[in-house]
């Protein structure tokens, strides 16, 4: 298989690294040479600067992974020449165009997976079965916290100039840190109702919002929260779920899931695989994403999803504007 990877920052790079070492040696980069990172590793693969002129070269596979504003501009016309696509989250910076990619995957055939990685966290994935086995009865809240500060995401650049802090780049933390609005609908269905706050709070330089809460009710009637950050030290991203017959509580920083029962009134530990690290979910995201690509099977987070993300995030940011609750109907 040939792989086209437009975006050469450090998720470009990472892909890059990992499907090298799930074997793969056929490449080509779309590149615009803007990149902060140094070209050492890069190698003697063949490079364009053109898009169609890319796409000439007939790649089975295209991994877009350049800032959010710009994703369709690559992700069309791949559909269009019928390329299976590995599409980083978030789709893009707004609902634009969006029914076009549709439309033209749908016309060529092609098959697109949004990168959300979190879908391949064994925690998160041992909770959705504890979940569907009402481990803890019927969930009734849930909190989710992720916190992170921007300026020691990629300390060889100025955080400044990255997408993440750039609304013309499709920026935000709401946008940039979307991963749980996936993945509380991998774990508790539909959202049918949003409410937030959200602003530029801290003292960083940026001209996006920097800190949000989100108040969520979900279509089963769950009530739950998510808070998003670029402010926090040191790191948190946490999860707590409570139900009618216990909780269970994730964090990142180790993986493990802990679940207290109240019949047994005891926690119990299950941890997370020796040795796991945070790459591990990239790594399945494309040993998943080569599969899709062989049609050997479906997307485990198709196009719809990822707009279902997108949808929410964007509400995120209309409540905090307008100061509304936001209702979906997906009917």
């Amino acid at each position: 298989m040939k792989f086209m990877i437009a975006g050469l920052g450090s998720i470009g790079r990472r892909h890059l690294r990992n499907l090298q070492a799930l074997g793969e040696k056929d490449f080509l980069l779309l590149r615009t040479h803007r990149a902060s990172l140094p070209d050492d590793e890069l190698g003697d693969i063949p490079v364009e600067t053109d898009l169609q002129a890319a796409l000439a070269h007939r790649p089975d596979a295209v991994i877009v992974s350049n800032p959010t504003a710009l994703h369709l501009d690559v992700a069309i016309p791949a559909a269009k020449a019928g390329c299976h696509i590995l599409l980083e989250k978030p789709v893009s910076h707004n609902m634009e165009r969006i029914d076009e990619l549709h439309a033209a995957a749908a016309q060529s055939g092609s098959r697109i997976l949004v990168g959300f990685q979190f879908r391949y966290h064994p925690g998160l994935n041992e909770i959705k079965d504890l979940l569907q086995n009402k481990a803890i009865g019927n969930p009734v809240s849930v909190r989710a916290h992720w916190g992170e500060y921007l300026p020691g995401w990629h300390p060889w650049e100025d955080y400044r100039q990255s997408y993440s802090a750039r609304a013309d780049l499709g920026g935000g933390v709401v946008l940039t840190l979307t991963h749980p609005l996936d993945y509380l609908r991998m774990l508790l269905g539909e959202v049918s109702a949003l409410w937030a706050f959200a602003g530029q709070l801290s003292n960083l330089e940026l001209d996006v919002e920097d800190t949000a809460e989100i108040g969520l009710q979900f279509a089963s009637g769950v009530i739950g929260s998510v808070h998003l950050d670029y402010v926090q030290r040191p790191p948190r991203h946490q999860l707590e779920i409570v139900g009618t017959l216990g909780t269970i509580r994730w964090d990142f920083a180790d993986g493990d899931v802990h679940i207290y029962r109240a019949e047994q009134d005891s926690w119990e530990l299950h941890p997370a695989p020796h040795g796991f690290e945070r790459n591990d979910l990239f790594l399945a995201q494309m040993h998943h994403f080569r599969e899709v690509v062989r049609g050997t099977t479906e997307p485990a987070c198709p196009l719809e999803d990822g707009v279902r993300a997108q949808q929410l995030a964007l509400a995120t940011l209309q409540s905090a504007e307008r100061g509304q609750i936001v209702r979906f109907n997906y009917e």
